[in-house]
C-alpha cells in the first residue's frame, strides 16, 4: 500500500529543479523546472514550469490532466483547428492520441499527473 503524499505550504510554488530545455521545441527557449511526486503507482504526477517556447506533439501516447498555477500558453488542437488561451485557473485535459501545440507565452507552472 502507498504512504500518504502531503506537500506543505510553499513546495508547490517554491523553487523547481532545473530540468533543460523542452525536447522537441522550435521556438524560444522552452526551459524547464519540475518537481516529481511520488504517487504509489505508474501515473506520474508533480509541478512543471516552462518558459516562453513552443513546441508540438504528435499523437500524445497518454492522458495528461494539469491545473495552471500561473503564466499563460495558448495551445492548438490540430484536428479542429481550436486555440485555446490558458492561464492561473485553468484545467486541461489532453487525451491520448491528441495533436497539436504548446506555446508557452508567459512563464507557465502547472500542476500535473500523466498516466
Amino acid at each position: 500500500m502507498g504512504a500518504l503524499v502531503h506537500l506543505p505550504k510553499g513546495t508547490v510554488t517554491g523553487d523547481l529543479e532545473p530540468s533543460g530545455r523542452r525536447a522537441g521545441a522550435d521556438s524560444g527557449d522552452p526551459q524547464l523546472r519540475t518537481l516529481s511526486v511520488e504517487s504509489g503507482t505508474d501515473a506520474q504526477v508533480g509541478v512543471w514550469e516552462c518558459e516562453p517556447g513552443g513546441w508540438p506533439v504528435v499523437n500524445r501516447p497518454d492522458t495528461e490532466t494539469c491545473y495552471v498555477l500561473s503564466g499563460r500558453a495558448t495551445i492548438t488542437d490540430d484536428e479542429t483547428g481550436r486555440r485555446i488561451e490558458v492561464g492561473a485557473g485553468d484545467l486541461v485535459v489532453l487525451p491520448p492520441g491528441w495533436s497539436g501545440r504548446w506555446d508557452v507565452t508567459e512563464t507557465l507552472r502547472k500542476v500535473y499527473t500523466v498516466f
